[in-house]
């Protein structure tokens, strides 16, 4: 399993100007950063059935929370990069946890299978990863 590289050092800025707890909190930030535009690209991806369905805002957000990693994990197996073997053991954890998750028996996986398998859809996913990161760093440069 390859060692997780910071999500802040696709922003191109200086970072030799951060602490190493500043950095922390950059990372953190842009973790937080990047699940959120994650679950846009994934809500704009089921728009047709949250319409079909009549959701309000708050229960397609529910509905993102809940199977948040479920997503993810779909979306690196449609890439035909990796099955579920393959992702079950970069993830360093049994496919039949995987297996839970997809079909809905764990919905609150712990953080660092979070973290796993974000680290894994950016390796095949990395140009959606840049312009997640770009559209943060806009996000926060109109803001500063």
């Amino acid at each position: 399993m390859s060692s997780v590289e910071p999500l802040y050092r696709l922003a191109s800025t200086d970072l030799n100007k951060f602490s190493q707890d500043e950095r922390k909190i950059l990372e953190a930030g842009f973790f937080s950063g990047v699940c959120n535009q994650l679950k846009n690209v994934f809500r704009q991806q089921h728009k047709e059935y949250f319409t079909l369905m009549k959701f309000t805002i708050q229960m397609e957000n529910t509905m993102l929370d809940a199977n948040f990693i479920c997503l993810i994990i779909k979306d690196i197996l449609s890439t035909n990069e990796y099955t579920m073997a393959g992702i079950a053991h970069y993830m360093n954890v049994h496919e039949d946890i995987l297996h839970e998750i997809i079909i809905g028996l764990n919905t609150n996986p712990s953080a660092i299978l979070l973290q796993r398998v974000i680290d894994l859809h950016r390796s095949v996913r990395a140009d959606l990863y840049r312009e997640i990161i770009n559209k943060i760093t806009l996000d926060h440069a109109e803001v500063a």
